[in-house]
């Protein structure tokens, strides 16, 4: 790598890490004020609105998945959890060198995969059952906002994040077309999701983990190239993580993938009122009597924004949030090489928030706090996928050591109004997360994937939970 470059990329992930540990959670606000930066170089499309998605132009083609099921019908409870796609593409090499070189672009020039067309990306997503809602992009990345999660895509690298009953793995074969069609080739695969909470609903081949492991071995156009394993990380009884890594046996030098890592925190029974922030019919269906539906959805997206503090999760990025009727949330944002994206399902009984990034810092404490104590879960699952250079770059790392030293205290900004210490000495109202289990495994080449449990201790949710409900007795504010 150019001695330059990385020295620029080493500055940003400095300035990066400096804007997020200074953000620190106030007040029933959420979160104190912080100054954002934006560089020059940073935006380049502003988040722009679809209006052209769902418009069933492009034709459907089985590409030999004769077995995929028929939409399945609303069932009053949604899947939360996401299915995770990460695939990495190299160049396809002449017959003069055994590898290409990489391209580095020049500015207001996109390379690889950024070239692919829009119907291009239409087509990746309607193998999902998705839609493109809008976009937005930078001079490293484009960022999608899709009916059911996001979409980003870099000169070498796809990550699609796909919720509910979509059929993810069914696009993986599109893409291996559509990079041969540039000039590129599959060079690593990842995919990964937690255990479903609602299984009986999904779609094939997603049925099971064995059943999407069966696809990935057998399809036709995906076995020759697909030569991966798969893995259960954590309980069996209790949430645990799926893993499957297909690594090609010539490793590129993509920039992407150098020090490349992915931290997921996976949030369960968020805070009552934190979920009645992503109920589209808690805000004005109209600011004025001349604003658009599309307005409306604009305008409703960046209050919940604002409201929940979720702004503030990634100072300085550029932001494209999506309120869902009747509920629900979606936002991605991104900084230089960076993407952060959320997604919220705030239905009682199955309410979730997901955070993840690829953010590059030495240490992602403040920001774990931050995440947790936006929402305020019952429980979390955390992962993380690293590369040996991203673990290295690491200062600490809450996926390792005692179970002790990972017990989270996150400051809930309520305090308790009797003043009575609970079993564990407890008397600031704060909420205590200690670790039930930690799972961690080498995959393939250098690649290591760990997950962890969190659950709020029992003491501590009883009293948050008589707390909050004794002040609503008295008609106080606990949002």
């Amino acid at each position: 790598m150019d001695d330059s470059l990385e020295i620029r990329r080493f500055e940003e992930m400095q300035l990066v890490e400096e804007q997020q540990n200074e953000v620190v959670i106030e007040g029933d606000a959420g979160l104190g004020v912080v100054d954002v930066v934006i560089l020059e170089d940073q935006p380049q499309q502003a988040p722009e609105m679809d209006s052209s998605s769902g418009s069933g132009e492009i034709p459907y083609n089985p590409e030999d998945d004769d077995l995929s099921d028929n939409i399945r019908e609303y069932s009053g409870v949604f899947e939360g959890p996401e299915k995770t796609l990460e695939v990495f593409f190299r160049k396809i090499p002449d017959e003069a060198s055994e590898e290409a070189p990489v391209v580095i672009a020049e500015p207001g020039q996109k390379l690889g995969l950024r070239q692919l067309s829009r119907p291009d990306l239409d087509r990746i997503c309607q193998r999902a059952r998705c839609t493109i809602l809008s976009s937005m992009s930078n001079s490293y990345l484009d960022a999608y906002v899709l009916s059911e999660s996001s979409l980003f895509v870099y000169p070498y690298m796809v990550v699609i994040k796909t919720c509910g009953t979509t059929t993810l793995l069914r696009c993986v074969a599109t893409l291996i077309e559509l990079g041969r069609t540039i000039g590129l080739e599959i060079d690593w695969v990842g995919y990964s999701r937690k255990n479903f909470n609602f299984p009986e609903d999904q779609a094939y081949p997603h049925h099971s983990f064995s059943q999407e492991l069966d696809y990935l071995y057998s399809h036709r156009n995906l076995c020759e190239r697909l030569r991966g394993n798969g893995y259960t990380l954590g309980p069996v009884t209790a949430d645990h993580w799926f893993v499957f890594v297909a690594d090609q046996t010539i490793r590129s030098k993509n920039f992407e993938s150098d020090t490349d890592r992915v931290l997921n925190i996976m949030m369960f029974d968020i805070d009552e009122d934190v979920a009645e922030t992503f109920y589209f019919d808690k805000y004005d269906a109209k600011s004025h009597k001349d604003e658009t539906d599309e307005e409306a959805v604009r305008r409703i997206s960046h209050e919940q924004t604002k409201k929940a503090g979720i702004d503030r999760l990634c100072p300085g990025a550029m932001i494209d949030p999506r309120a869902f009727e009747p509920c629900g949330y979606s936002m991605n944002a991104i900084l230089y090489h960076s993407y952060y994206t959320m997604h919220i399902t705030p239905e009682d009984g199955s309410s979730y928030a997901s955070f993840e990034t690829n953010q590059k810092v030495t240490s992602y404490t403040s920001l774990i706090n931050n995440v947790v104590r936006t929402f305020r879960p019952k429980r979390f699952v955390m992962t993380l996928m690293a590369d040996e250079g991203g673990l290295m770059e690491m200062s600490e790392n809450p996926l390792t050591g005692s179970s002790l030293s990972a017990k989270l205290v996150v400051p809930s900004g309520k305090p308790k109004v009797t003043g009575k210490a609970s079993l564990n000495g407890n008397i600031t109202g704060d909420m205590i997360y200690k670790r039930s289990s930690l799972a961690s495994i080498n995959v393939e080449d250098d690649c290591r994937c760990m997950m962890g449990n969190w659950e709020m201790e029992e003491d501590v949710k009883a009293d948050y939970i008589r707390e909050l409900r004794s002040s609503r007795a008295r008609g106080m504010s606990v949002s």
